[in-house]
Formats: structure tokens, sequence, C-alpha cells
């Protein structure tokens, strides 16, 4: 690849400018984050890092983990970070995390561990509905405890199930729903079951609960070999391999590039409406034929073929959202577009050779 004028540091460096007043908003807080070292997690330890840095903002983070030594020898410089404190633990049983703690108290909770893992929704869906349905109670009862009143909880655009033929955008007022009698689906009913806890919480014990449902993304840290199409692509297009569409090509996605992420996340965690699920994601809506195309084009043109074979994953149809509610209430607005994301994702896996 040619070199760009770009790194990730200038992503960090946009999100301070688009962001602002969502991170002002933070300064000086403590934040309890769970699934820290997962992709989101470790974006916005990035980030608060960087703005604690550049805007002398002091937010603390401390983090939950399961493998803490796993991600120290990913990300040293994050762990090492002095503003942040990393816990061994598991969303599923938090009770010997209390006996550190004791009544340390925190400013918000986000709650963003179980990873949309295509692999454990097939192979073992029952840990799966329990870490997500069982780890959200766990977490809002240690809200609760520890009287934490701001919490964000990252989502799904899953909780929609399929969309309708002629539905060009899922909207939050959609009434659709995944089918509840198909393990495939045991994430996305996990998530819609998790979505309802954090309705109950917000109103038995006044919590402000906000809730992001995440559609399809794209970013630098993002895991190529993993079952997301756009970074498969990616990487066999890096390696001078003939990008293969397995089905016939036809489902439709969308990707939010993870600084707009970001940026979107902190609106919804400082001033997102209590009660209310915002949709994070893009409306700029391709075919995975189409997306594979782009995506040899951009990356040297080693070209790609649609096998044609049956669609064997959750959602054979369109998954797009609308986006029109976070634009409008919180004024926030997609910056990258799915080219340069594809370029600047290929761009940094590249340089990591």
């Amino acid at each position: 690849m040619t070199d760009l004028e770009w790194n990730i540091k200038d992503d960090f460096a946009s999100i301070v400018e688009q962001g602002l007043p969502f991170i002002e908003k933070l300064k000086n807080s403590h934040i309890f984050l769970t699934g820290g070292t997962g992709l989101l997690g470790t974006w916005l330890l990035e980030v608060i890092a960087f703005v604690n840095q550049v805007k002398n903002c002091d937010i603390q983070v401390t983090v939950l983990t399961r493998n803490p030594d796993s991600f120290n020898s990913k990300y040293p410089h994050l762990f090492e970070n002095k503003r942040f404190h990393f816990l061994v633990g598991d969303v599923t049983n938090l009770q010997p995390i209390e006996n550190i703690l004791g009544d340390q108290q925190f400013t918000h909770l986000i709650h963003a561990a179980t990873d949309a893992s295509a692999e454990l929704n097939e192979i073992n869906p029952l840990q799966m509905f329990d870490t997500v349905v069982l780890g959200t109670r766990q977490v809002l009862d240690f809200a609760v405890k520890h009287q934490i009143t701001n919490i964000l909880y990252l989502s799904s655009g899953a909780v929609y199930g399929q969309q309708p033929h002629g539905v060009d955008y899922a909207s939050e007022q959609s009434l659709s729903g995944p089918d509840c009698l198909n393990p495939k689906n045991t994430y996305a009913e996990g998530k819609r079951a998790s979505e309802m806890l954090c309705a109950i919480y917000g109103k038995q014990f006044g919590r402000r609960i906000v809730i992001a449902r995440i559609f399809a993304l794209l970013g630098p840290l993002l895991n190529l070999d993993i079952h997301f199409a756009a970074g498969n692509f990616i990487r066999d297009a890096l390696a001078g391999k003939k990008i293969t569409v397995s089905s016939d090509g036809r489902p439709e996605r969308s990707y939010l590039y993870l600084s707009d992420v970001i940026v979107w996340l902190l609106a919804i965690l400082t001033t997102g409406r209590a009660g209310t699920a915002y949709n994070v994601g893009s409306q700029e809506a391709i075919s995975i034929a189409d997306l594979a195309k782009l995506t040899s084009t951009l990356l040297g043109n080693s070209g790609y073929e649609v096998l044609g074979l049956q669609d064997s994953g959750w959602n054979p149809g369109r998954y797009v959202p609308s986006t029109q509610l976070i634009q409008d209430e919180l004024g926030v607005k997609q910056t990258v577009s799915l080219a340069e994301a594809i370029i600047r994702t290929a761009h940094w896996n590249d340089r990591r050779k």
C-alpha cells in the first residue's frame, strides 16, 4: 500500500475536536468499564488517555477484565497508565472484586462486555445467553450498590432481528424482533433481555441508563480474522489474495468508522436521554458483493469472486440502521466514508507487519 498522511492519533485528535463538549462533561470523573479490553473498550481507553494528556481531563477508569496479562502484552502503554486501574474478574460473578473495591465510588459505568462472537453463539449458546443477561444483571446490581447514576449499556442492532422486506433502515421505534425459537438468535435475544433489565433498573432504582444499539463497525484495532466480512476482505486484499464471498453476495450491511463510533458513544453517555436507545451505525448501505469489489479496488485490485453458496449466517438480509434520532437529539454525524474507513483500517494493519 502507498503510505498515507494519517495515523491513529489523527483519529484521536478528530474525536477530541468533534466530541469536546461531551468529553468536558467527563472531567474529573471515575468510570467503571466492563469489556474494557475488547475492541470498543480499547478504543475508549486510547481516547481517554489521549484527552487526559492533551486536555488535562483527569478521567480515571477502573477496568474489569478476565485476562489483564494478555492486554498488557498488547497495549502496555494503556496497562501502565496511572489513571487506569485493572481488576481481574468476570461480569457473571462480581462478588470477588467487591472485597477489593470496598465502598469505592464511581461517577459513570459503561457496560461493554460480551463480544458478538459467532463461534460462541454457535457452539455454546447457553454460555452466550448467561454472559449477556446474567452479566448485565450483575453489573446493574453493582451500579445500585455503588450508587452509580450514569450508565451506558452497549447493546446491538441485532435486537431488531431481520429487517422486513421494503424497510430500508431499522429505527428505534421498530417493534420487530428476532425469532426467539432459533438458537442462532441467542446473542440478539440476550441483548433484548438485557435492555429490559436496563429499563427495569431505571424505573425501580432511579438509574440514568442510556443504550447504544451498535451495528457493524470498521477501523484500526479490529481483528481481521474473526467473522466480520469487511475485516476478512481487507485481510485477504492485504495478502494479495482474491477476495471470496461464500454467499450470493446480496446481503446488505453498513459500517461506521470507529472514531465516529467513539464520539457517538461519548455523546450518548453524557447527554443521551435516560431510558432511550440510540442506533450507532452508518446509513451508507452496501451489498456484500459490492463491498468485496470496493475493497479489492481500493487495496490493490487482487480481484474477488462470489461463490453463491447458501448463507448460513444469522441475517441473510439487510442490516442498516436509521440514525436520525441520534443526529437530531445529540447533534452527531458520520464523518468518515466507507471507502476511507477501508483504507485507514488496511493502512493501520499493513503498518503493523
